[in-house]
């Protein structure tokens, strides 16, 4: 621990503050197992020594690259370093073979130009400045030269940047395995494409990301022998149920809601829609609009990714038919019927909404109605129907609503893994996991709890992972705090 290393008078450390987290400062006395900092801001602060860490003095103006060769490896040498990079749109640090990426929130076109992956392609890793392109590139020599599988797990805190991480991780791997276009569309266009597809219908506006994955994603591109790309399939697992009936301010719901509600007029007829505020689903925030992105071109962006995988226009047709009709499930409000525990359609609005969802769903209004508001009970005697109180027919009604959703987004899966796998089956291929974002809210619901707790669970591993490299490097001492990983 820190209390073990020889701090003496004249010594840079860093020391916890309640503000900055850490702050640097100079050594000038040292009484007993204290010592007295004078810190950067002129601030004077008595510290245990065994709380403090040494600082490296000699840091490069641009920082250190691979972070295994930090004399420090704490908390605040590791923060600091990445801070120092990041002030200079310096995103990508090593730690061994771990890439750290940072979100720079704003676009950097150097980063992913056409010159940048021929650069980095047959580059050997570590021979040029960090970039996920070379952690890409190195996955796909592997796999070519040692007939390997690989797979790249790409984790962090939601807003960190995941989803477009994941992006660039694949638009190098269609760079390196494409095929020149000789018609029609070739896999890797596909591949690509189906990200707005796939964020259209499974991410959301969260408190800390405009465009956070609520689903995990695991997107396997397969090779042939000649390095070409052969196929792809898309593994999807957890989708965020709860958020189709329930948002928190300041979120949105999923964002094909509002795509569709922005949609043309003649589609907005056809769907018998209206403003996003006029529906309780997604009127539950404050929250309707994002800056920055125009739910009318989305909506219209959308539909041209979906003609680009070969969704066809019946299927696109159905697919926000049921995206609407989840909408108006969602105003079928119920009161008290004229028997106990029994419960009607509340009035002429919510029966509106009762015949538009029927219509869409192209169901019977009066079987959907009694789906709602009736239970069937099975006894040894045989089925027994019963009446359900409002309440009741309230979570009847956004059960229905998240599995008719679950459902649909399972089929899209499916729908462009149809689209997109042709040869799926080869031995070479190089996974990408895309995992949930870790957020923290004033109330979790149970998917959140469970993509926290997955997400602790991959740190811990890859922790470890990182303790053993250092070890075998030689420069482990024990103070290894800081969880490495994709972001």
């Amino acid at each position: 621990m820190a209390g073990t290393l020889n701090i003496v008078v004249g010594s840079h450390v860093w020391l916890e503050d309640k503000d900055l987290a850490w702050i640097d400062g100079e050594v000038f006395r040292i009484e007993g197992l204290n010592a007295h900092v004078r810190t950067t801001n002129g601030k004077t602060v008595t510290a245990s020594i065994s709380n403090i860490h040494p600082k490296d003095t000699e840091i490069l103006p641009d920082g250190i690259d691979d972070m295994t060769r930090l004399s420090y490896l704490h908390e605040p040498g590791v923060l600091d370093n990445l801070a120092v990079r990041y002030a200079k749109n310096i995103i990508y640090t090593y730690t061994g073979n771990i890439l750290i990426a940072i979100n720079p929130f704003q676009r950097l076109p150097h980063i992913a130009e056409p010159s940048t992956m021929e650069k980095y392609k047959g580059a050997n890793f570590g021979e040029l400045d960090p970039h996920v392109f070379a952690l890409a590139d190195v996955s796909y020599r592997q796999m070519m030269n040692e007939e390997k599988s690989n797979s790249i797990l790409v984790s962090g805190e939601s807003g960190a940047g995941k989803t477009e991480t994941t992006k660039l991780l694949m638009r190098y791997l269609a760079f390196l395995g494409g095929r020149s276009k000789t018609g029609g569309r070739t896999v890797e266009q596909q591949v690509l494409e189906s990200n707005p597809v796939l964020e259209a219908f499974g991410n959301a506006k969260t408190v800390r990301n405009n465009n956070s994955s609520r689903f995990g994603k695991f997107v396997e591109i397969h090779f042939d022998k000649s390095g070409k790309i052969s196929g792809a399939a898309i593994r999807t697992y957890l989708l965020e149920r709860s958020r189709v009936c329930q948002i928190n301010s300041p979120e949105r719901n999923y964002h094909c809601f509002y795509f569709l509600c922005s949609a043309p007029s003649e589609d907005i007829k056809r769907y018998k829609l209206g403003d996003p505020s006029s529906f309780h689903y997604l009127n539950q925030s404050s929250c309707i609009k994002v800056d920055g992105m125009s739910d009318a071109e989305e909506y219209l962006a959308t539909r041209s990714a979906m003609n680009t995988v070969g969704i066809t226009e019946q299927e696109q047709e159905a697919t926000f038919r049921v995206v609407a009709a989840v909408l108006h499930l969602g105003n079928i409000n119920f009161v008290k019927g004229r028997d106990a525990d029994s419960s009607v359609v509340k009035d002429e609005k919510a029966k509106f909404h009762l015949n538009a969802a029927a219509e869409l769903l192209m169901c019977d209004r009066e079987k959907l109605e009694n789906a709602l508001i009736k239970r069937k009970i099975n006894t040894p005697e045989g089925v027994i129907t019963t009446t359900v109180d409002p309440n009741s027919a309230t979570v009847s009604r956004d059960g229905l609503a998240k599995q008719i959703y679950c459902r649909l987004f399972d089929w899209l899966v499916n729908r462009l893994n149809a689209s997109i796998g042709q040869d799926a089956q080869s031995a070479r291929l190089i996974g990408v996991l895309d995992i949930y974002g870790f957020e923290s809210f004033k109330t979790n619901s149970f998917e959140q709890l469970c993509i926290n707790f997955t997400n602790e669970k991959l740190q811990q591993h890859f922790n470890q992972v990182h303790v053993e490299v250092e070890r075998m490097l030689g420069s482990y001492d024990g103070r290894l705090i800081f969880a490495s990983s994709v972001w």
